[in-house]
């Protein structure tokens, strides 16, 4: 199963595909997909779209996971990566891949069992777990197979329950 994690945002999409085969998982590809501050907002988000639906259409992942919305400081960022979670949710159902959504602290105790672990250990799990050279950078791109880790130990644990029902 290949599992696509999304860091959604509105100057920067992260981006991180996995491979699940058995009690394996790889590493695929991790990117971005990034904005200009300068075009107007329809730009931006028609740029995240089509960006976006070529990742879909070359990786052809069977599910997304994506972090959830999960900040109140600034409202205008909010509607800005409402806006741009709202782009790559139409994407995913015109690709018909299901969506699954994990707040940050799901994320986080995924890959360290702690739910305020920090940014850096996060991402050398990411590192270690997927067994890559360096940390995945930029740090969106991290976060993304972070949340795509999480997707794939959450879906195994599920798996696991449905079997012994």
């Amino acid at each position: 199963m290949r599992i696509l994690g999304v860091d959604p945002g509105y100057g920067i999409v992260g981006i991180g595909i996995i491979e699940v085969s058995g009690n394996r998982i790889s590493h695929v590809f991790h990117g971005t997909i990034e904005t200009p501050k300068n075009l107007p907002a329809e730009k931006r988000l028609k740029r995240i779209y089509e960006e976006f639906l070529k990742v879909l259409e070359r990786f052809s992942p069977d599910e997304c996971a994506m972090e959830k919305l999960f900040f109140v400081k600034n409202v205008t960022t909010a509607i800005g990566v409402g806006e741009a979670r709202g782009v790559l949710f139409l994407a995913l159902a015109e690709k018909n891949i299901p969506v699954f959504e994990y707040a940050p602290n799901e994320v986080k105790v995924s890959l360290s069992g702690y739910g305020r672990a920090s940014k850096k250990q996060i991402q050398e799990n990411v590192k270690r777990f997927l067994n890559l050279s360096e940390i995945p950078r930029p740090d969106d791109a991290a976060d993304a197979l972070a949340i795509a880790w999480c997707h794939a130990l959450q879906s195994r644990a599920r798996r696991v329950t449905h079997e012994k029902d």
